[in-house]
């Protein structure tokens, strides 16, 4: 099997650290930092920035370099337009192509995170790995019978870019509000092919982290 090359691995790992914060919004990325901590030289670190900043994960600026993107509202209000815009659609696709190997992996995937959210604790939380990697799967698995290839990787990118968000919300949210019912619910609509009521939860689902983060943002600038 051909090795992936350096400035796949560079951007994988850049991009995961970036998602869940390891660098923090507004962070400097120096390049001669980047090398040491990655074990890769320059060229394919710029090319892995070049690909960040194209995702919006990451800002350029020719004479200071890169940084990693601020947190803003506006940047989550465009993310969530542009998810409902392709993910409720891809439902609704979905609902009408899939068949019983799609329901399957949407009931496990459901239990999967189930279990896991049954252990989180109430108040903030800092989401883990495991929890995000759930959930991205539980939410790729409602989808995943549209037969748009094209659609289903930008609703996953967006999905990822709309990460930090998530985890920003959980960190500064007072109370934990467990996101097992909405899932229930959403998972329930689409396995009864109950198309309508599927796509308008999704698309209430996708709303919801942002009313919680300019919840919190308005909060914080009021402090």
């Amino acid at each position: 099997m051909a090795e992936t090359p350096l400035v796949d691995q560079a951007f994988a790992r850049m991009r995961r650290d970036v998602l869940i914060g390891n660098f923090a919004a507004g962070t400097k990325l120096k390049v001669d930092e980047l090398q040491k901590a990655y074990g890769v030289s320059s060229s394919p670190l710029r090319e892995a920035l070049s690909r960040l900043a194209q995702e919006g994960l990451v800002r350029a600026d020719e004479r200071r370099g890169f940084r990693v993107a601020p947190l803003s509202a506006t940047d989550l209000v465009d993310i969530t337009r542009m998810r409902i815009m392709l993910d409720v659609p891809a439902l609704k696709d979905a609902i009408r192509e899939g068949k019983d190997d799609w329901e399957a992996n949407i009931v496990a995937a459901f239990h999967r995170l189930e279990k896991i959210e049954s252990r989180l604790s109430d108040g903030p939380v800092v989401l883990d790995e495991e929890w995000s990697a759930l959930h991205r799967g539980f939410h790729m698995s409602l989808i995943a019978a549209c037969p748009s290839q094209r659609q289903l990787a930008w609703s996953a990118s967006l999905f990822d870019q709309a990460e930090r968000y998530r985890r920003f919300s959980a960190r500064y949210r007072k109370t934990l509000k467990r996101k097992s019912a909405e899932h229930r619910r959403i998972m329930e609509a689409t396995l009864q092919r109950d198309s309508t009521t599927a796509c308008t939860l999704l698309k209430e689902h996708i709303q919801s982290t942002l009313q919680n983060v300019e919840a919190i943002l308005q909060s914080q600038a009021s402090d």
